[in-house]
Order: C-alpha cells, then sequence, then structure tokens
C-alpha cells in the first residue's frame, strides 16, 4: 500500500467556519434550538463577508427536490446544523447524498447539543 498525503480540503475556509461554531457554541450553550443556531451562524457569516446561501434546496433528481440544507458556503462547503444528542448513521449518509447533488467535496455536520462542540466532516471525493 503506497503512503499518500492526506490533503485538508479548504483549509482556511473550513477553519474560519470552526471559528464561528465555536463562537456560537460558546455564546449560545448547547439547549437551543437548530434555527437559533443557525441565525446565530449566519450572523458571523455576515460579518465575516463570508458568502453563504441558507436553506439552500437540494435537487436530487428533475422530480424530486425537497431536501434542504442549512447553509452553502462559498459554492464550497455544505453546513448541516444539528441539536441532539447523537450524530446518526443516517445524518452521515444524508450530507453524503447532497455532497453528490451538488457536486461538491466537503460537507460539515455540526452537532451544538454536546457539551463540546462536535464537527463531523463529510467528503465526496470519489
Amino acid at each position: 500500500m503506497k503512503n499518500k498525503k492526506i490533503k485538508i480540503i479548504y483549509p482556511e475556509l473550513s477553519y474560519k467556519l470552526t471559528g464561528i461554531f465555536y463562537k456560537v457554541h460558546n455564546e449560545m450553550g448547547r439547549y437551543s434550538r437548530e434555527k437559533q443556531y443557525s441565525d446565530a451562524i449566519e450572523k458571523l457569516l455576515k460579518d465575516n463577508n463570508i458568502k453563504y446561501e441558507r436553506e439552500k434546496r437540494i435537487i436530487i433528481n428533475k422530480e424530486f427536490s425537497g431536501n434542504i440544507v442549512d447553509f452553502c458556503i462559498e459554492d464550497k462547503i455544505l453546513v448541516d446544523v444539528k441539536a441532539k444528542r447523537f450524530i446518526t448513521r443516517e445524518d452521515y449518509y444524508q450530507m453524503k447524498r447532497y455532497l453528490i447533488s451538488c457536486g461538491l467535496d466537503l460537507g460539515l455536520i455540526v452537532n451544538f447539543q454536546n457539551k463540546y462542540l462536535k464537527s463531523t466532516r463529510v467528503l465526496n471525493l470519489y
């Protein structure tokens, strides 16, 4: 097996987003609703001049387009905000479907209900 150098996708943007998520988590705690976290994230995205689309509709095929992701950041990264006990396998697969449908490489699932902020990176590289 060859040694492959693993490259971080969008490191600067990911770092900025992680800082925003931590700031929101530190200010709001872990018992708010997803919409409240999303509102706070949106404000910080605006303050930091980061281009985004909120509640982006995901089109799986021409007949079905009922899925919505919380944020699409600079047409590069999808962000799904969660406020629940655990990130499930279904959350991961949902993000993977979103990435495939949008033709993007990186998705972040951010769970604000943990005592310590938990962000899960989902890749679509193959």
